[in-house]
């Protein structure tokens, strides 16, 4: 297999009639699915879809996001998931930014869109999955089609996908940095086929496994849960959930044998009583996303005695870098473990030396997992995808690592230990947030002098947006309109939790806000937070 939509193709051609995907009590085949996103195929192909072209997603999970990504892929395009949780203005800039010609949604979400789209001038298509209450927004240059006429169109093609090979781009997924605003990680076939084959192998997945896919699927521990259950020919079950306990009960009602969250969603299933039903029949869980509280994990362990535990680390420019052995939880429950199949994890210091054991240095990450870089960005593509070390000197054309930008440290036994991060990126919920992002909406706003949004400790979310601000010259401060404001611009997991006045912001040597003064002494803000 060397592209992503072989996956469903090659499970389609050995057990044709195998459950492949479930939403909602519907259920799709092997087969169906394998002939829904070949017909979605030449649609796209139809309606002009070059070659690496980009289809942005902008769904929830349903049957439809599912087809149309692989349909994507398969027509030799690529996709670009967003996140349903996004705000016009950020579909704006990602559509934007990565020049999409055809976004497929929903006809609600088109509505709050039509501004935003018009100032998308790649744009040409967008493709409705589900009925139009009254006519579509008209939006000058787009022209808007019904998923089913798309299908039917795409069955009367004679189209051929476009040709590709392994290490051709099929995916961009959009990621916060420190700085600015998102980069989009450019992935290949290659990379999405070989990290999905990885993650099956030390899972021990099977035709016969379950998995609930709750995580987002524009994450890639989300998209993830769809490609590791085609590779082996298992049955994905696609869940939008409203409240933890509607997991658990979806756990026991489709006999789910696998299931993978990050920490905010743990610390909440572990405070409800799990069944006996799902208990039996759950094989593993998974972490990712950051570290899972140990008081957490001895209530989940305790809950559900049967089921393996695998701690894993991973950054989308690389797909997954490491995990923990569930036979290693008990003897070191806070290691992110070793390196994944088809992987090498090196720690190195900022001499350029390998560290030690026990000497603290950057993750880097070299393997068939390693992006192509970030879309358009030839500047922060040098800065994280670097040479890996160590290479001989004579190979030409050097071997490209991700240097993460993490700091680990190993024990004797090659364990890894997570020990901070270099930047100022901000994790909650399992997301990374850009603080100049979330700083850049509340100046839009008018209505501080000076701001700074950093993350503070906090006991469920990992850490919890704050926003530090000063009042306008000759005005007081108003937390409530600079919330109202975020919560506006911006998807809820982005919108600070508190807004702290401060008279004058502290300042380092370089006159630079003093963001790790602010964060010692807001450190308590939420309490004690996750370990």
């Amino acid at each position: 297999m060397y592209r992503i939509s072989d996956l469903i193709l090659s499970a389609a051609c050995n057990q044709p009639n195998a459950p492949a995907l479930g939403h909602e009590g519907g259920e799709w085949s092997y087969a169906a699915l394998a002939g829904e996103v070949e017909t979605a195929a030449c649609g796209l192909i139809r309606m002009g879809l070059e070659r690496a072209g980009r289809v942005a997603v902008y769904l929830e999970k349903r049957p439809e996001t599912v087809i149309s990504m692989f349909a994507a892929a398969h027509a030799g395009g690529a996709f670009v998931p967003l996140n349903p949780v996004l705000k016009p203005r950020q579909v704006e800039y990602i559509m934007g930014d990565c020049n999409v010609r055809v976004l497929v949604t929903s006809a609600m979400r088109l509505a709050g869109l039509a501004d935003a789209l018009s100032r998308c001038p790649d744009l040409r298509t967008v493709i409705v999955v589900d009925e139009v209450n009254g006519d579509p927004p008209v939006i000058p240059g787009i022209s808007t089609v019904a998923w089913a006429d798309f299908l039917a169109a795409g069955s009367a093609s004679t189209g051929r996908p476009h040709r590709v090979v392994e290490t051709d781009m099929t995916a961009i997924i959009y990621t916060s940095g420190s700085t600015g605003l998102p980069k989009g990680v450019v992935l290949s076939h290659r990379n999405m086929v070989t990290g999905a084959e990885s993650v099956s192998a030390y899972l021990g997945n099977t035709a016969a496994d379950r998995i609930l896919a709750v995580l987002p699927l524009s994450f890639d521990a989300g998209l993830s849960q769809l490609t590791t259950a085609f590779s082996v020919g298992a049955h994905a079950i696609l869940m939008n959930y409203l409240l933890p306990r509607d997991v658990i009960a979806a756990v026991a009602r489709h006999r789910i044998t696998g299931l993978a969250g990050i920490p905010p969603l743990w610390i909440q299933l572990c405070q409800h009583p799990w069944p006996d039903e799902a208990a039996r029949s759950l094989r593993y869980i998974t972490n990712t996303g950051g570290a899972m509280p140990r008081a957490t994990l001895d209530v989940l362990r305790e809950n559900l005695p049967k089921t393996q535990v695998f701690l894993m680390y991973g950054l989308t420019e690389a797909f997954r870098s490491t995990y923990l052995d569930p036979a290693e939880v008990d003897r070191r429950p806070d290691s992110m473990g070793k390196a994944v199949p088809n992987a090498e994890i090196l720690v190195v210091g900022g001499d350029g030396a390998l560290c030690r054991p026990g000497e603290p240095g950057e993750l880097v990450h070299r393997g068939p997992f390693v992006a192509k870089g970030y879309w358009n960005d030839a500047e922060k593509t040098a800065e994280r995808f670097r040479p890996a070390p160590g290479q001989d000197p004579a190979i030409p054309v050097p071997e490209m690592a991700v240097w993460s930008g993490d700091t680990v440290r190993t024990d004797e036994e090659g364990f890894l230990y997570f020990v901070g991060r270099r930047d100022e990126m901000i994790k909650t919920s399992g997301y990374r947030v850009s603080p100049t992002e979330v700083e850049e909406v509340i100046y839009s706003s008018r209505m501080v002098g000076e701001a700074v949004a950093l993350g503070v400790p906090h006991p469920a979310l990992g850490q919890g947006v704050v926003a530090v601000a000063t009042a306008p010259a000759g005005q007081p401060l108003d937390p409530d309109g600079i919330l109202a404001v975020c919560r506006r611009d911006l998807p809820a997991y982005m919108v600070p939790l508190k807004v702290v006045e401060y008279d004058r912001l502290p300042r380092n040597a370089n006159g630079k806000m003093d963001r790790k003064m602010l964060a010692r002494e807001l450190e308590g803000l939420f309490g004690e937070g996750q370990g």
